[in-house]
């Protein structure tokens, strides 16, 4: 799962990289007004906290930029303000969550998967693509039955491919989503391809059909039928 943190607090800011990072996620972060906004509109997640105050601007008017350009993306307020009405202007402006500070990381952590279980997978637990079923809880992958064992980023690229079915999907935007932009500092993204290799093995290995289409110089889609 990919996460923008967006957070002015330094001290804090690291101790929530750090845990989520520990916890297995992709965290980008963004101190003030202007950066959160360059990567709202620059790049997508699946998950971007918000502090409400932020250095040139207001972490409201970036949940209201977000959401104009990817209404899907699940977002929590964290912020000292525990104010009510800043509370219902985020949560009417599409906030799913609201935290105050201070807060416990497993807490936080928690309302991280619930939010994205909810707003991205519209609250199932299993997603089932043609005879692939995954388990967005246990993180398990099957084929008719048949558990595929993958690795973390094998399994989010397959999260990633069944959330964008039938869509072309380039080599630059598969990238992003699984290395965040630490992919501005790779010379070439060859890895991309090796990772849908993998992941294209594994699933014929258990007996599932290649639903993985390479499209000629731009990327690649998946095939759904179901």
């Amino acid at each position: 799962m990919k996460i923008l943190i967006i957070e002015d607090n330094e001290d804090l800011l690291e101790n929530i990289r750090t845990y989520l990072e520990r916890e297995g996620y992709i965290c980008e972060s963004a101190m003030n007004y202007s950066e959160a906004f360059d990567k709202v509109m620059s790049y997508t997640y699946d998950v971007v906290l918000i502090d409400i105050m932020i250095p040139g601007g207001s972490g409201l008017q970036v949940l209201r930029e977000l959401k104009s350009v990817n209404p899907e993306t699940g977002t929590i307020i964290i912020s000292a303000k525990n104010a009510l009405d800043d509370k219902i202007e985020g949560l009417e402006l599409g906030a799913d969550d609201y935290l105050t500070k201070p807060f416990q990381l497993p807490e936080l952590h928690a309302r991280i998967k619930a939010v994205n279980r909810r707003q991205q997978r519209d609250g199932k637990e299993i997603i089932n693509v043609n005879d692939i079923a995954i388990n967005t809880k246990t993180m398990e992958v099957s084929v008719d039955g048949e558990t595929v064992d993958l690795t973390p980023k094998e399994y989010d690229l397959l999260v990633y491919f069944s959330s964008n079915k039938n869509h072309v999907l380039s080599k630059q935007t598969i990238a992003e989503h699984l290395w965040g932009d630490y992919v501005d500092h790779l010379t070439n993204l060859d890895f991309v391809y090796q990772h849908i290799k993998n992941l294209r093995k594994k699933l014929e290995e258990v007996g599932a059909e290649d639903y993985i289409e390479s499209v000629y110089g731009i990327g690649y889609k998946f095939k759904v039928t179901n």
